[in-house]
């Protein structure tokens, strides 16, 4: 369905109400299409642990030594840098 500017804005609530239904409906300025109203569809969220078993993680990531790497960077100490 096709509509002008100022029928949009008079109709809004039918025009709403026939996108509930499924149907398009293009807003036209001056016969020229310049927008369409669709039907809203939430995103779809993945359930709590989707990833879990799919992604490998290092075996040392929990090690002293990576632990006091992340420590040095956090405190600004070592970081390759020079003020």
């Amino acid at each position: 369905m096709q509509v002008n500017m100022l029928e949009a804005k008079n109709r809004l609530s039918n025009l709403i109400v026939a996108v509930e239904r499924n149907e398009e409906v293009i807003i036209a300025r001056n016969g020229i299409p310049v927008a369409k109203i669709i039907k809203y569809t939430a995103p779809k969220i993945a359930a709590p642990g989707s990833w879990k078993g799919k992604v490998p993680y290092s075996t040392d990531w929990n090690s002293v030594e990576i632990n006091s790497e992340i420590a040095q960077l956090f405190n600004g100490e070592n970081n390759g840098f020079t003020a």
